[in-house]
């Protein structure tokens, strides 16, 4: 009997080696080689896995980047630095991108009256599935916080009931814009600091009645722009960034301040001893910030100077320069 039960016992191992043996050579036959290539990507990519660039996390990016189904610059969180190393590592051409951060087209919340009390669950997609908003203004803000909770940069918090994006966080990996259910956040270059803070397509009479600083389709910001980058569509201001200098002016002239000038510090200007009074600098300035007599020396009333820097492009004696600063206050 022990015999038979020492056969048995042989016979299992020997096909288990057997087996283990085959299954190491398919293994073998039939393994894909890993690209080290995906590693070392892998490893130089910021490691969120925010899918931001559209991928199953970061090793997902590196591999679709072997395989050429992939930019370096598809990734915001990296930034250009990252991206320009990966695409020497991959023998790509190099390029250079404008970093982008996520803007809020909104500056009502509490400001707008509530609607609706609401009890359930706190989502801003739940919210919109039962009413179009919280507040009064349809196209505005809810509110509830999806967009803080869907960003893995903490870079977007709840101030009065309207979500602030901070530019110095964001990385423009855009997955508060997937969860907006309003469609009201959007990508805009970082570089870019004037900023429509409006969404609504309502009519000037019924935007006031509810909202101080929504914009109410004058048009005096487009009428103001001096490099004619702004359009009005539908009732709402639209900025062509790549015609924008930044110059402010369209935020100093809006009467709701739904246009928001998000420069730290914007400059005063200073009319300087050479000037010989031609008056160009008056011209062109939007605010009356300039005064003098021909053939006098002019000078600025820096109450009203905002530093778009329109005058320093028409003087023709180099004689303005800059001092001072106006800022921005986030969430203001």
């Amino acid at each position: 009997m022990s015999g038979v039960v020492l056969y048995s016992v042989i016979s299992l191992t020997v096909m288990g080696a057997a087996f283990g043996f085959g299954l190491a050579l398919a293994a073998r036959k039939f393994a894909v080689e890993r690209d080290e290539r995906v590693d070392r990507i892998e490893d130089m990519l910021p490691g969120a896995n925010c899918g931001g660039c559209g991928y199953g996390g970061c090793i997902g990016f590196a591999r679709a980047l072997v395989e050429g189904k992939a930019s370096p610059y598809d990734c915001s969180p990296g930034g250009v630095e990252t991206a320009n190393a990966i695409a020497e590592l991959l023998g790509l051409e190099k390029i250079e991108k404008t970093p982008t951060v996520a803007m809020v087209a909104c500056r009502g919340g509490n400001r707008v009256p509530i609607k609706m009390k609401y009890a359930g669950l706190r989502s801003c997609t739940a919210l919109a599935l039962l009413a179009d908003n919280l507040h009064e203004c349809s196209y505005g803000c809810i509110g509830l916080g999806t967009c803080v909770d869907v960003c893995p940069f903490d870079a977007i918090r709840l101030v009065d009931g309207v979500a602030v994006v901070d530019d110095d966080k964001c990385t423009g990996c855009g997955k508060c814009i997937d969860a907006c259910p309003k469609g009201i956040i959007s990508l805009v270059p970082k570089t870019k600091k004037v900023r429509i803070a409006c969404s609504s397509h309502d009519k000037g009479k019924a935007v006031k009645a509810i909202c101080d600083v929504g914009c109410i389709g004058c048009g005096v910001c487009a009428k103001n722009c001096p490099v004619n980058c702004i359009e009005m569509v539908d009732s709402l201001p639209i900025i062509d960034y790549e015609k924008c200098i930044n110059c402010g002016i369209c935020a100093a002239k809006c009467p709701t301040k739904s246009i928001v000038d998000r420069v730290v510090t914007r400059p005063k200007v200073f009319i300087d001893s050479q000037c010989t009074g031609c008056g160009e600098c008056k011209k062109v300035c939007k605010f009356k910030a300039i005064e003098g007599e021909p053939g006098e020396r002019h000078k600025v009333i820096r109450d009203r100077c905002i530093g778009c820097g329109l005058c320093l492009d028409v003087c023709p004696e180099k004689a303005i320069s800059v001092a001072g600063a106006l800022g921005h206050q986030p969430g203001k």
